[in-house]
């Protein structure tokens, strides 16, 4: 049972160091960024395990962050209170050509960062877009304005 204690506080762990790091960071990984979650996938397989390996410890590890998981889910779908804490909310960062800065900061988002967004989707300038909107993936939607 030491396993799935150790477990439990690695997955909540996780959860919440996911939540801070943000969604922006999480949706575009640089190179960097991916040697750093495996390398932490790793400690983390150290720090629950520990010495333990068994298939038991294995199955009993895997198995509750699958369980774990699913439970944030259910959750998230069940009680729509939790929803916020689990998922976050669409974000809007531009409404009718005006770039909101506050939810930029929020964000740690710059308005290069959002041009160079708009750019990739064939967007040359802020002023064109009704709607700007970060995703809770991470991903950002433009809605240009109609001509």
């Amino acid at each position: 049972m030491d396993v799935v204690a150790r477990a439990l506080v690695a997955f909540c762990f996780i959860f919440l160091l996911t939540r801070l790091i943000g969604r922006r960071e999480l949706s575009s990984l640089q190179p960097f960024d991916l040697i750093l979650l495996i390398v932490m996938g790793d400690l983390v397989q150290q720090g629950v395990t520990q010495n333990d390996l068994s298939i038991t410890g294995l199955i009993l590890t895997i198995g509750l962050f699958g369980v774990l998981t699913l439970g944030a889910s259910y959750v998230g779908f069940r009680f729509p209170r939790f929803r916020p804490i689990l998922e976050p909310e669409p974000l809007i960062l531009i409404e009718d050509g005006n770039v909101i800065e506050r939810n930029l900061k929020k964000e740690r988002m710059t308005q290069k960062e959002l041009a160079s967004e708009a750019r990739l989707q064939q967007i040359d300038s802020l002023e064109k877009v009704k709607w700007a909107v970060l995703e809770s993936g991470g991903q950002i939607s433009f809605i240009p304005k109609s001509s």
